[in-house]
């Protein structure tokens, strides 16, 4: 299990974090579990409270200036219930850096909610990314395919203070890097699964 803790920061200054696994993959399904726990840390921003996830599509971090606080990247966004009866779904898209076509145009929007049910307290739930290169892309979360889109790209904003040589916006985004993330809230990942599917690609 990794477990993502804070307790050994003085400040937490934005120290958003990155765990990268060593080579990039194009396609690919992995599988990861995870479970909130505890509270948000001090100083962590508002929006990060119970909300984690991981990083795909990932620009190569040694690319990435020491201050860039995303890597340019898609993410399957883990969001936690807040146990007062709204909906918060989990298993939604991000894009730092990055645009995705759904439901057929270009998202207007940073993140797309999924379908997925709310997730209350610090139970496990198991969500699973099905990444076709840059065509299609599959969010599911136990057991529900609650998300698809596709042709992820560089572009739009929710990404500061990168390399601007990197940000080529418009270029299709069909491998990358993957990153467990740590953006300030405490969380646990176990059986972290991943399957390479390149032997799948017909080109």
């Amino acid at each position: 299990m990794i477990k993502v803790r804070y307790d050994q920061y003085q400040h937490f200054n934005d120290q958003f974090g990155h765990l990268y696994y060593k080579t990039p993959f194009s396609w690919f399904h992995l599988v990861v579990e995870y479970r909130f726990v505890g509270e948000l840390q001090k100083g962590a921003p508002s929006y990060t409270l119970r909300n984690s996830g991981v990083m795909f599509h990932s620009q190569d971090p040694r690319t990435m200036p020491i201050e860039q606080d995303w890597p340019i990247s898609v993410e399957i966004q883990f969001l936690g219930g807040l146990g007062d009866g709204k909906p918060r779904p989990t298993g939604n898209m991000c894009s730092p850096g990055t645009e995705v076509v759904y439901k057929g145009k270009i998202a207007d929007s940073h993140c797309i909610n999924s379908s997925s049910k709310t997730y209350d307290g610090d139970q496990w739930v198991r969500a699973e990314l099905i990444v076709l290169g840059d065509s299609l892309i599959t969010h599911i979360i136990n057991g529900d395919t609650v998300l698809q889109y596709s042709k992820p790209q560089m572009g739009g904003g929710n990404a500061n203070r990168y390399d601007p040589k990197i940000k080529q916006d418009g270029k299709l985004l069909s491998s990358g890097f993957i990153a467990l993330q740590s953006e300030g809230q405490p969380i646990d990942f176990r059986k972290v699964e991943l399957l390479d599917l390149s032997h799948l690609r017909k080109d």
